[in-house]
């Protein structure tokens, strides 16, 4: 049985319009304007246990709508889900046992109060045992690095240490289903690293199905086989992240160093492919993918190239312009380096 069922899942709120100044005030007492905002779209999607799948899509999209209805603190306009073969928002005690939320933008954790004393209030509250409290604690404490932090009042610690202590308390229960949304939001390099490798690991002995949600791409390449990518609240890819790449970015990326290459005749080049970039003794030609091959063979008999490489567009650009292409109001403009798609 699947872990996660998605179903036409659509949730709309009327947001109130405040007309301007204080008339708009007075004339907002006797009648109000509400907009409709859709903030998910007929959204289907089905996730196996023990899958790591990445929820993406840009600011608004709807993804942290979509993780709220699936850990029931949202109830759906129309659609239905299951997680763990229960409805969400029905909110029995025996599926409030078996997923977490972690919210990279809310804490769960008593802000002065040391982390250890939370734990412990969520073990009385799960009936986890004193034992099986203490083993799972500090297990998780030191594969995240912080041990010896437990005993610091959470707004003492910074926000990478807060971050590891949110997780802990997250998968205290161990969880069956845990939905993560933004959880580097904001942490430095090392924190950020730290968090992925125990979310990778955890994920591989537990068996834990994982739904994230993160603007990092970063963590979407280092943690999941497939994404689903959700703009506007409509489900618009749902697949292999590999795959994104092939079915979005028709070209490859070549780059040539050469000894000559001051002396290249650029017109004569771009019969190839768009010339992207252009530097000292390098360049880099964007180029069909039934192209390349041949392309190459030319390149390197017209030219002394001492160097030569094939890429891919990194997939944070070929996502980036997805959400372009779908928001006419996002910035066209390719991220240095790069060209648009």
């Amino acid at each position: 049985m699947p872990a996660i069922e998605v179903s036409g899942l659509t949730k709309t709120f009327q947001a109130y319009q405040k007309q301007p100044g204080f008339t708009g005030a007075i004339r907002g007492l006797f009648r109000r304007r509400y907009d409709t905002v859709h903030a998910v779209r007929n959204v289907s999607f089905t996730i196996q246990p023990g899958e790591f799948v990445g929820f993406v899509g840009p600011n608004g999209a709807g993804k942290t709508t979509t993780l709220k209805m699936l850990s029931g603190l949202l109830h759906p306009t129309t659609g239905t889900a299951r997680v763990l073969g229960h409805i969400p928002w029905e909110r029995a005690d025996a599926y409030r046992r078996q997923f977490a939320l972690l919210l990279g933008q809310k804490n769960q954790l008593w802000w002065d109060l040391p982390a250890n004393e939370s734990f412990a209030l969520n073990a009385r509250i799960y009936g986890i045992s004193e034992t099986d409290k203490t083993r799972r604690v500090t297990e998780l404490s030191e594969l995240l690095g912080v041990r010896e932090k437990l005993s610091v009042q959470v707004r003492e610690l910074s926000l990478g240490q807060r971050m590891k202590m949110e997780l802990i308390a997250s998968l205290l229960h161990q969880p069956r289903v845990l939905f993560l949304d933004e959880p580097t939001l904001g942490l430095d390099v090392v924190s950020q690293q730290t968090v992925r490798h125990f979310l990778r690991d955890y994920s591989r002995r537990q068996q834990t199905t994982i739904l994230l949600t993160s603007h990092y791409m970063a963590d979407i390449e280092a943690l999941c086989q497939r994404v689903i990518i959700i703009d506007r609240g409509a489900l618009y890819f749902d697949g292999p992240l590999e795959s994104i790449v092939d079915q979005f970015a028709d070209f490859k990326l070549v780059t040539l160093q050469c000894e000559d290459a001051e002396s290249v005749n650029l017109q004569t080049l771009s019969r190839h492919g768009e010339i992207v970039e252009e530097q000292p003794g390098k360049l880099t030609l964007k180029i069909k993918r039934d192209r390349v091959i041949p392309a190459c063979k030319s390149l390197l008999d017209e030219l002394i190239v001492k160097d030569i490489d094939i890429h891919e567009v990194p997939i944070e650009e070929v996502v980036r312009q997805i959400f372009s292409r779908q928001n006419p109001d996002a910035p066209t403009t390719p991220s240095k380096g790069y060209p648009a798609l």
